[in-house]
C-alpha cells in the first residue's frame, strides 16, 4: 500500500504530463496536495468500495515505481489499471506488476473475470495487458472525453480459468528451464 511518505514521489511521477496524458483519471498540472489527499482516500475506498490501490516498488530498492489498482465489482469480475512513471517505462515492471495483481485476484478474491481499458492512442498498455494473458475484447469508439477531445478505448480481458491454464504453461516453463542448467 501506499504511505503519506509516497506523496513527493507520486507529485513528481503523475505530475509527468506524458502520464497525465495517457491515462483517464490523472490531472495536469498535478497540483500541490493531490498525492497526500488520494493516498489519504485508499483505505476509506477499499473498505467502502472495494478498489485495491497498490504501489508499484522497486523490488530491490523499494522505490516508488507507480501505482496499481483492480476494482471489484459484482458478479465476480474486476477492472485493472495502473501507470508507471516515465523514467521506468520499458523495464518489465508494470507486466510484473499486472500479473500479480491479477494471480491475487484470480487465487485471492475468487473473481472469474478481470478486464482494463487503455487510451487507443497508447498501445504501450495494450501490450502489458497481452503479455499478462488478457486478450483484446473490443474497441469503445469516443467512449471518453479527455481535455476536450473524445478518445476511443480499448478492452482486454481474461477469465479465471485462461490465467489458471497460463500460470500452468508458466510454471512448466520454469521447471525445464531449472531442469536444463543441471
Amino acid at each position: 500500500p501506499f504511505e503519506l511518505s509516497d506523496a513527493k514521489s507520486v507529485q513528481e511521477l503523475a505530475g509527468d504530463r506524458s502520464i497525465a496524458e495517457m491515462t483517464l483519471n490523472i490531472p495536469h498540472p498535478y497540483e500541490d496536495g493531490i498525492a497526500e489527499k488520494w493516498i489519504k482516500t485508499h483505505l476509506k475506498v477499499l473498505n467502502e468500495n472495494h478498489i485495491y490501490t497498490l504501489a508499484v516498488t522497486h523490488r530491490e530498492e523499494n522505490y516508488l515505481i507507480g501505482s496499481i489498482t483492480l476494482s471489484i465489482y459484482e458478479f465476480d469480475r474486476a477492472e485493472i489499471g495502473y501507470w508507471v512513471g516515465k523514467k521506468y517505462w520499458n523495464n518489465g515492471y508494470c507486466t510484473e506488476a499486472t500479473l500479480g495483481l491479477i494471480r491475487f485476484g484470480f487465487e485471492e478474491l475468487n473473481l472469474n473475470r478481470i478486464y482494463g481499458f487503455h487510451l487507443a492512442k497508447n498501445p504501450a498498455s495494450g501490450k502489458v495487458m497481452q503479455k499478462t494473458g488478457m486478450k483484446y475484447e473490443g474497441l469503445l469508439r469516443q467512449h471518453i472525453k479527455k481535455w476536450g477531445e473524445y478518445e476511443d478505448l480499448c478492452c482486454y480481458g481474461i477469465l479465471r480459468e485462461e490465467f489458471m491454464d497460463l500460470l500452468k504453461e508458466i510454471r512448466m516453463f520454469y521447471r525445464i528451464v531449472d531442469y536444463g542448467r543441471y
